[in-house]
């Protein structure tokens, strides 16, 4: 659990917490220890839940939000969420080869490593990119509506890898570490 904010108890939360706690249960079939934290604000917790609704209505498929939250937990560093995502992204098809080289901002389509390494510079740069890094990604194949979406994604995730830096959440998920890699990608 996290000693510097509290991990709610699901059992013993009440109010809004507990009616979007209920939501996850019954969705995902536990409350990871995110969810757990972020119950202490319902306001938060209701905003990241929205933007994973959001997100999940986009563009993109389940398998390449994956991939762009492997490379933003990579680059801020993130070991919560890439316990979580690398699991995630095993159930979406990703192999371990395939996570590795993601969370380098690397995939053997092109297209997603133009992608993956727009969402870090995003992440990296705070939304400082160049016009080079622009149209790098746009010739890629990305329209304008894809890089909005890229960058949301980037708002969602990190939102999620800071909360996880700030309260220490417990990992509850198989542990992966920032910067480890073990396969040979």
């Amino acid at each position: 659990m996290s000693t510097r904010i509290e991990t709610l108890n699901p059992e013993t939360t009440t109010g809004k917490s507990k009616e979007l706690f209920d939501a996850v249960q019954s969705k995902l079939g536990f409350i990871p220890n995110l969810i757990k934290v972020f119950g202490n604000s319902p306001a938060t917790l209701q905003s990241y839940l929205s933007l994973g609704d959001l997100t999940a209505s986009g563009n993109f498929s389940n398998k390449f939000r994956e991939q762009l939250a492997l490379a933003i937990a990579e680059e801020n560093s993130c070991n919560y969420c890439l316990s979580a995502h690398t699991a995630i992204g095993k159930m979406n098809g990703l192999t371990d080869e395939q996570t590795e080289a993601n969370r380098q901002g690397r995939s053997s389509d092109d297209k997603v490593t133009a992608g993956l390494q727009f969402a870090q510079s995003v992440t990296r740069n705070r939304g400082n990119v160049s016009s080079e890094e622009l149209a790098a990604v746009k010739a890629a194949g990305y329209n304008d509506s894809d890089i909005l979406e890229i960058v949301l994604n980037v708002v969602s995730n990190t939102l999620t890898n800071y909360v996880n830096h700030i309260a220490e959440t417990e990992i509850d998920f198989p542990a992966v570490e920032a910067g480890k890699f073990t396969v040979n990608s």
